[in-house]
């Protein structure tokens, strides 16, 4: 209950946030997990909201001075991090490493649907940038990305250049620098957490392309062959595909024969489950299956799913983003190594079938 119109994308983003801090705290957020750790669910509600304001929302830092380890006698009460008062309150200070360094991975997910006449019904690239970060002190951090509206503001050929949708940032992100000349600088937390993330709603070109040609013979048999081509470019390769064929809940006697991969059927799901661990770009393979039906036609109609396709392509964007520069400042002049790794991998990659 409030008073004024309350803000929804803040209780909303608040919300997010204590979930988070739950799963840190109780691996699992379950009713039974919360029953049984009421005690300290009662401190983090403490801590992370007073008079109805988010404060520290930050599961590392809390995790400083409130502790499931209550019940055991220590010397003096734990006491709240100088961090919580701090403007940065999402690292503390004094953190030092002997070697200092940077990993940032640049991950896509391509979500598509394609109708069974073969045309892209949907399609969108959700990005995030993720870190983690090994680093003494208090680094400032400036990151530069091929974005956009940054080119056109500074007359540079924007041929190559990526315009970012729905953006949302790290808490340690200043904003206001972003808006006036989109300048990515910011303080990190110690550890993983994940920067940024976007979207791309962009017509994307199918980078695992499936042909399918399902024949069911009543009383009899169901043949399925199932042709699939990548799409993306030679000196690239998927890893770990993982494609997903539906088959009549009332098939049995599989047999398949693949020309890479294996194939094999999983009755629980209803699906034969294509596996290739290696798929060089602009190579095609084919799989076929054979199936059994019984004699009698089941009297309930049959779902027709489609077809899905699990994939990652590493040292790969669909996108195109790219990181100019990582730039690390440190008052004690420490030299650190920042590391970038590109993935693209598959979201809700759906094909349907006649």
């Amino acid at each position: 209950m409030t008073k004024n119109n309350a803000n929804a994308a803040l209780v909303f983003a608040f919300l997010y946030k204590i979930v988070e801090v739950f799963k840190e705290y109780f691996k699992e957020l379950e009713e039974e997990s919360i029953r049984d750790n009421f005690v300290t669910v009662y401190e983090l509600m403490d801590e992370v909201m007073d008079f109805g304001f988010p404060q520290t929302t930050d599961s590392q830092i809390l995790q400083e001075y409130i502790t499931q380890r209550g019940h055991k006698l220590e010397v003096g009460a734990p006491r709240p991090p100088a961090t919580v008062t701090n403007a940065v309150s999402w690292r503390s200070e004094g953190i030092k490493y002997r070697k200092n360094e940077v990993f940032m991975d640049v991950i896509e997910s391509v979500n598509l649907l394609v109708s069974a006449s073969g045309s892209v019904l949907r399609s969108e690239i959700v990005g995030s940038v993720k870190m983690k970060v090994v680093l003494s002190g208090m680094p400032e951090l400036r990151l530069g990305l091929n974005d956009k509206l940054l080119f056109q503001n500074t007359g540079r050929d924007k041929g190559k250049a990526v315009e970012l949708e729905d953006v949302k940032f790290h808490q340690c992100v200043r904003l206001s620098r972003f808006e006036n000349d989109r300048t990515i600088s910011f303080i990190p937390p110690d550890g993983d957490c994940e920067l940024m993330s976007y979207r791309l709603n962009t017509h994307v070109k199918p980078l695992i392309w499936i042909e399918s040609v399902i024949e069911k013979y009543s009383h009899s048999r169901v043949e399925i062959m199932v042709k699939a081509r990548g799409q993306f470019k030679q000196r690239s390769t998927a890893n770990n595909v993982e494609i997903t064929v539906p088959v009549p809940s009332d098939a049995d006697s599989p047999k398949f024969k693949a020309c890479t991969g294996s194939a094999k059927w999983v009755p629980e799901k209803n699906a034969v489950i294509w596996t290739i661990k290696s798929f060089p770009g602009g190579k095609e393979y084919l799989m076929r299956a054979h199936f059994g039906l019984p004699s009698v036609d089941s009297e309930e109609l049959e779902r027709k799913p489609p077809i899905t396709v699990k994939f990652e392509i590493p040292y790969f964007t669909v996108s195109g983003i790219q990181v100019r520069y990582l730039k690390i400042i440190e008052k004690s002049g420490y030299h650190a190594l920042p590391w970038v790794r590109y993935i693209t991998q598959s979201g809700d990659y759906q094909l349907r079938t006649n």
